[in-house]
């Protein structure tokens, strides 16, 4: 259903969910002007379509003892098909990499990592990302507060 065409009604539905992705069927249409089963059909054909990945709920995770944001910019030794593979394939696993980009630029991987402190993210380095085969080089930021956050698109 790779060429599911949305259309505005199907846009207040994404809008609504992405705000709130908890919201009943009964709800959700209540919302956006449609009778419940004509809206819980395009729900269920916008997640076959892949549009609707999927339902997750927002964690603070300063509140969970994980204050610490760092940007880990990474350059690879090689940038054939393989060694990008290879290096996703080896950070998957690690659960302070929150997001992974392939870039494009001087560094060829940008990795969101969390971490408890700074010793923490010591850590991580040491035992974790630098036994990784294949990094040329690392460059870290830190974050020192978040001034934006969005979790829903902009409009179509």
């Amino acid at each position: 259903m790779a060429d599911y065409v949305t259309d505005g009604i199907d846009h207040k539905i994404l809008k609504e969910l992405q705000l709130d992705g908890r919201l009943t069927i009964s709800e959700l249409s209540n919302r956006v002007g449609l009778s419940p089963t004509p809206c819980g059909r395009r729900v269920a054909l916008l997640e076959k379509a892949g549009i609707i990945e999927g339902y997750t709920t927002r964690i603070n995770q300063e509140a969970l003892g994980l204050p610490v944001t760092i940007f880990v910019a990474v350059e690879l030794e090689r940038q054939t098909a393989d060694a990008l593979k290879a290096f996703e394939e080896a950070v998957r696993p690690f659960d302070r990499v929150m997001e992974c980009y392939l870039m494009t630029g001087t560094r060829d991987v940008l990795l969101r990592v969390v971490a408890r402190d700074l010793k923490d993210f010591d850590r991580f380095l040491e035992e974790q990302l630098m036994r990784v085969p294949g990094i040329r080089n690392t460059q870290s930021s830190f974050t020192l507060r978040t001034m934006i956050s969005r979790n829903c698109l902009p409009d179509l």
